[in-house]
């Protein structure tokens, strides 16, 4: 089978492996849909969080179809629709993945929607709900508002009550963030960011994807018991917290980190999807997807990543567009 992997020697792509077959507890997935997410990129360059030793393919969120069962596997049978957070694994046609980390799909919903919704729209629900406890009324700032993850704050800011504030680079981006719910938009290239925010009564809630100076800018706008939560950092550049300022206003930097929920958690994450899930089968929640491509253009799709030239999600299918 193909598989779009990292190697020993550091360089991402694709190789021909033996199909794997699934270990107690496993299941054998059918890999429909590949959603790929900017923690792929830093897990190429070996500057992500959890670095698996090479080779390995690539690919942290999936969904697919329960192709044979490892044994002792109980939930699930051979046929069911499943999403997959496995971590890696998702760029192949096939892969075997832990049964605890599947979760079965509704029956509306296709498999690129599926892949496209557990990292994103996980990390976003867990921060605003769980970790920042945004409020209805309250002002939310998503900054980098057309990505992958920015996009989804902006839909779950606006399906919990808050007034969403969005910026993002130059115009189609920063319509992409209207059409998905955002009450103001702001260019991110504008030299002005704090006077804007604060023209436009401050913040409550920052969501930053970004990182860089606009952190700071932010943060200067941001209300008395403020709460701000850095995401990550596509800018390349990590902000450094002046803890004097967060003194003087009351503010709260909060970290998250989606998917370390799974070690200490792991519940968190599954009411959270649960959450997502029933929003999507109510109408509630539509992932937008920019970009659809086949396995054999899996460093095309990392590119576009790179280049910041996709919005939303870009989402790769192992079996066929």
């Amino acid at each position: 089978m193909r598989a779009f992997q990292l190697g020993a020697d550091g360089t991402a792509r694709m190789h021909s492996i033996a199909q794997p077959v699934p270990r107690p507890g496993q299941v054998l997935v059918k890999i429909m849909a590949c959603g790929l997410n900017f923690a792929d990129l830093l897990m190429i360059s070996r500057t992500y969080q959890d670095r698996p030793a090479p080779p390995f393919t690539l690919g942290m969120e999936l969904a697919g179809v329960v192709a044979a069962l490892g044994q002792g596997v109980d939930t699930l049978q051979i046929g069911a629709r499943v999403a997959v957070f496995s971590g890696q694994g998702g760029l192949a046609e096939w892969g075997c993945f832990d049964a605890n980390r599947c979760t079965p799909l509704p029956d509306a919903m296709p498999f690129d929607h599926a892949a496209a919704l557990q990292i994103a729209y996980g990390t976003s629900h867990l921060a605003l709900d769980h970790r920042a406890r945004l409020q209805p009324g309250e002002t939310l700032l998503v900054m980098g508002a057309a990505g992958g993850v920015g996009l989804t704050a902006v839909q779950i800011g606006k399906r919990m009550g808050a007034r969403v504030i969005a910026t993002a680079r130059g115009a189609d981006k920063l319509r992409v963030a209207r059409d998905a719910g955002a009450d103001h938009v702001i260019d991110s290239t504008a030299p002005d960011l704090r006077d804007a925010l604060i023209a436009l009564g401050g913040v409550d809630v920052v969501y930053d994807a970004v990182g860089g100076p606009a952190f700071t800018q932010a943060m200067r706008a941001t209300n008395p018991e403020g709460r701000l939560i850095p995401i990550g950092f596509a800018g390349g550049e990590v902000p450094q917290i002046p803890a004097n300022h967060l003194l003087v206003k009351n503010l709260t930097v909060i970290g998250l980190y989606w998917g370390g929920y799974l070690k200490f958690a792991p519940q968190t994450l599954s009411r959270g999807l649960a959450t997502i899930f029933d929003w999507y089968e109510s109408g509630g929640l539509r992932p937008h997807i920019s970009h659809r491509l086949p396995l054999s253009d899996s460093q095309t799709a990392l590119d576009l990543l790179k280049s910041r030239q996709s919005t939303g999600k870009i989402i790769i299918a192992p079996h066929g567009v």
